[in-house]
């Protein structure tokens, strides 16, 4: 994350303050696309939330402000929880819509339309046109149905050379905010995500379409992919790592790598935003679009999975952390897709507690079991398509942390008896 915003003039103070009032219905580009020069505004003048709701796809891991914390009568609604809304979750201030991604484009789409929405853009080019920048999951879908629109036109924002766009003309308050934007950088990644990393890549073979989600097995793998040839990008974000493949020659160079997101470094934003197309979640989480896709490799991770093949995305300690994502999208469209696979690429333990369950016991299942396909630890790969029961809790168990392994195989046969 970057901060570090420099002074704005009273004048744009103002015209910003200006456009709130209670019962405002609002919705604010999250992810990489939130427009950091909106933070210190309304913690100078919070006043200006009281009464007003906030929609917004902030995630875990990218965004870390909590608008509905600046006013007691603030409201923000989002689909995922990152953990600075903790506090406001637990004050019932925020609301969580649990939504897979397609869902919310549905939403942002064909839903009741924003008395205002608020965008971070480029300046216009000389058609008159400015890009979302190297983020256009939602925005493209708010901005036409959007009652008012707000912009802060961030001359530092990378600008995709295929990507969305929106009239200068369409904005009603333009707001010149030239300064820094969210970033951040892939941690390197531990033994146990580099011997997992290489196990994805051994099950992808050379002309797949990839798309990776948040974690850092699923990053690692896809700096493993360099020696493969012609795959294609078909993910909801990118990060660091695709440079890796694109300048190892392993991406398919006639293909159209698309993207909804790019995330990393400045520099890495940039030098993506020249070479792939950047699409809305409609798009990059279209099911149809995806399932049509020959050999879709999905590659996600998981906070739990049990021996049902059942999937805990959402949840730790009974708390709610995330929240579903694009994980089910891209799962189901990759169990369809002709030679596709939904690969889960996640650490046998956390510390001393395994990842790998007897059963779910969180509040939901993230993922059912009729969804699953391959789990990968570091210790090997569990395939249960098509597995039964007992097949499917017998390769689980053998890819869990050696220690683990006993209590797992008591316990599924106690769970056995009952059935």
């Amino acid at each position: 994350m970057t901060d570090g915003l420099g002074a704005m003039p009273e004048t744009d103070l103002n015209k910003v303050l200006a456009e709130f009032r209670p019962g405002l219905e609002v919705y604010l580009q999250g992810a990489g696309g939130e427009p950091l020069a909106l933070r210190p505004i309304l913690q100078g003048a919070p006043e200006a939330l009281a009464g007003v709701r906030l929609t917004s796809c902030l995630i875990p891991g990218i965004n870390d402000f909590d608008y509905a914390a600046l006013h007691p009568d603030a409201r923000l609604t989002v689909f995922m929880l990152p953990p600075a809304l903790r506090a406001s979750f637990e004050a019932r201030r925020v609301t969580v819509r649990p939504m897979a991604y397609s869902h919310i484009a549905e939403l942002m789409s064909a839903g009741p339309p924003a008395d205002l929405a608020i965008l971070q853009v480029t300046p216009p080019d000389a058609a008159g046109l400015c890009s979302f920048g190297p983020c256009v999951d939602f925005a493209p879908l708010v901005w036409p149905r959007a009652k008012r629109r707000l912009a802060f036109v961030n001359a530092a924002l990378p600008r995709p050379h295929r990507g969305a766009t929106i009239p200068f003309e369409a904005l009603d308050v333009t707001i010149d905010a030239e300064g820094p934007f969210i970033t951040g950088r892939d941690a390197p990644p531990s033994p146990a995500q580099d011997e997992i990393a290489q196990r994805v890549a051994a099950l992808v073979p050379d002309g797949a379409s990839i798309q990776t989600g948040l974690g850092g097995a699923p990053a690692a793998a896809v700096a493993k992919l360099a020696r493969h040839r012609r795959l294609v990008i078909r993910s909801g974000m990118v990060t660091e790592g695709y440079r890796v493949l694109a300048e190892s020659g392993a991406l398919d160079p006639g293909a159209d790598h698309i993207t909804g997101l790019a995330y990393g470094s400045a520099a890495f934003m940039a030098w993506a935003a020249e070479r792939w197309m950047f699409a809305d979640a409609s798009n990059t989480h279209g099911a149809a679009a995806l399932a049509a896709t020959p050999y879709f490799f999905a590659i996600n991770s998981a906070l739990e999975v049990d021996l049902f093949g059942q999937v805990n995305v959402e949840w730790r300690g009974g708390r709610l952390v995330s929240g579903t994502g694009g994980a089910p999208d891209f799962a189901r469209a990759a169990r369809l897709s002709p030679g596709g696979r939904a690969i889960l690429a996640v650490p046998a333990s956390a510390g001393p507690i395994s990842r790998i369950v007897p059963r779910l016991e969180t509040p939901t299942v993230s993922l059912p079991g009729s969804d699953a396909d391959l789990v990968v630890t570091e210790h090997g790969v569990a395939d249960m398509r098509d597995a039964s029961l007992d097949a499917r809790a017998e390769a689980l168990i053998a890819i869990a942390a050696p220690e683990h392994r006993l209590r797992l195989a008591e316990a599924w046969t106690r769970m056995r008896r009952e059935f």
